[in-house]
Parts: C-alpha cells; sequence; structure tokens
C-alpha cells in the first residue's frame, strides 16, 4: 500500500474521531484545568464567596459587585509564595489581577465548602 493510501485512511479516521469527540462533548463542561493556578481559581470560584468586614468596606468604597469580584478570582494569577498551602483545614490563597489598569490583592481563604475573601486592595508598584 502506498504512503498517500495510509495517509488518506489516517486522515480519514482521525476525521471521524474528531467527528465523535465533538459530538460527545458538545454541551459538556469540559474543560483542561491542569495547571495549578487554574485549579486553584477554578475551586475557589466554584464555591459560595463570603467576604469579611475589611473586604466589603473595600468593595462598597470602590463600588465593585460580586460578578467583578468572581471574574478577578476566575481571571486572576495566584501567588503561590505568598500563599499559605500547607495549613490542614483553609488555606490562604494571595490572588493577583489588574482592574481599570490598576493591580489588585486579593487575600482568599478556601475552605471545603465556602471561599472567603479576607482582604482586597490596589497594590503599590
Amino acid at each position: 500500500m502506498k504512503f498517500i493510501h495510509r495517509l488518506g485512511y489516517y486522515l480519514g479516521g482521525f476525521a471521524i474521531g474528531l467527528i465523535l469527540l465533538m459530538f460527545f462533548l458538545n454541551g459538556k463542561d469540559a474543560s483542561c484545568d491542569y495547571g495549578p493556578n487554574a485549579r486553584t481559581t477554578k475551586n475557589i470560584s466554584s464555591k459560595p464567596i463570603q467576604y469579611s468586614n475589611k473586604a466589603s468596606v473595600f468593595i462598597a468604597n470602590q463600588a465593585l459587585d460580586s460578578t467583578t469580584i468572581i471574574n478577578l478570582v476566575k481571571f486572576g494569577s495566584v501567588d503561590f509564595s505568598k500563599s499559605k498551602t500547607k495549613i490542614d483545614s483553609c488555606k490562604i490563597y494571595y490572588i493577583e489581577n489588574s482592574y481599570k489598569e490598576q493591580e489588585l490583592a486579593l487575600k482568599i481563604k478556601n475552605c471545603d465548602s465556602i471561599a472567603t475573601l479576607l482582604d482586597i486592595n490596589y497594590t503599590n508598584n
């Protein structure tokens, strides 16, 4: 069998496999969150978020809403060097993101069933 025929069969089978995958995965919430940053932000954003008094004051003063906070967490970058991940009960993560061209730092306590925004403030760059 010539190489061109083998290549044709391979590409044909590959195309059929892709179509079957698209059919089975269509409408599913399939994602590829394999990195530590993506897994952490997905875990935190999938839980209800409570706000500490300090965070509530900042949010009220800056006129932020809950959707903005969720997006800051979901699309933020976790600073693992500042985070306390060795704690057994609730881990504390520092997430950095920008909002209206200013850098924000969020301190989040991530427990099993709820996440608490402990502190949010502008970073000094």
